[in-house]
């Protein structure tokens, strides 16, 4: 497979970026738990230097718990701080006030220095398509303060929000990078929905999918579905087909059903805590 997606939208989102960072003291990125690196744009590193960083890895409760606690270990040690989250159900959201703050003490102390007292920190959301900044943002203001939906690119514009009297929030669109220079990134965020499914290949997307698990997760496609394994992924999806009733007219089986349902099952977190990269292959 190979991936090529960045819309203009996406260049447009980037200028938007550069030009308020200037007001920033704080670069709030959020990544997928799953795949902590590929789901990091390489350009934000360049974009937030010499701002405080906050790594979320959100979705955490779709992660293996123990690889969460290794990726929390090796983004700190690059000097980064990190929470772990789970913005849909509030998961580790308490404990973002408190390292807001502690992230941007160095600021508050010079603003103290200069008398400027109260002045709220101001936090740039940002992160790749479908990561969930939407999510994160509502669930830490309490409303719905951005727009939210399970399609990459759903916030289009800036907007800020007030969450308090110490923390302004500024929502950013996702936005990907030009040009995949390994493509088993593009690959994984392929399979956590950061690329539209309407550009893939769905088939050889769940055969993908299979592959990867039979070498690093056996057991779970036969425990969810009831099948057996086989050599050829392909197989494999047709016998979820079979298992799962994905017909076509004429009985014919639907592997392209059958993908779209192994998909959405991973997605959902419905085949188990599944981490897809870990800190040792870095």
């Amino acid at each position: 497979m190979n991936f090529q997606w960045y819309p203009g939208h996406m260049t447009k989102a980037k200028r938007m970026m550069q030009e308020n960072i200037k007001l920033i003291d704080l670069v709030i990125e959020l990544v997928d738990a799953r795949v902590p690196l590929a789901s990091r744009n390489p350009d934000i590193d360049e974009l937030g230097k010499n701002k405080a960083r906050l790594i979320l890895l959100n979705k955490a409760d779709l992660a293996e718990d123990r690889k969460n606690d290794e990726w929390k270990a090796y983004f700190e040690g690059r000097g980064f701080f990190c929470v772990k989250v789970n913005s849909k159900k509030g998961g580790g959201l308490k404990s973002i006030q408190n390292v807001i703050q502690e992230a941007c003490q160095e600021k508050i102390e010079r603003d103290r220095k200069r008398g400027i007292l109260n002045r709220p920190v101001r936090a740039m959301v940002v992160g790749i398509p479908n990561v969930g900044k939407s999510t994160f943002i509502n669930s830490l203001a309490g409303k719905a303060a951005a727009k939210t939906g399970n399609k990459p690119g759903v916030t289009k514009g800036k907007q800020w929000i007030r969450l308090n009297k110490q923390v302004e929030l500024l929502d950013t669109p996702g936005i990907l990078w030009p040009k995949f220079e390994d493509q088993s990134v593009g690959l994984k965020l392929a399979f956590i929905g950061s690329i539209k499914d309407e550009i893939l290949q769905v088939e050889e997307l769940g055969a993908e999918l299979i592959r990867f698990l039979y070498q690093v997760y056996p057991g779970v496609l036969e425990s969810k579905y009831g099948i057996e394994k086989a050599e050829d992924p392909y197989v494999s999806l047709n016998r979820i087909a079979e298992s799962r009733h994905c017909l076509v007219r004429g009985n014919e089986l639907d592997a392209e059903k059958a993908a779209r349902l192994l998909m959405d099952d991973f997605r959902n977190g419905k085949l188990g805590r599944l981490t897809l990269e870990y800190p040792e292959q870095m």
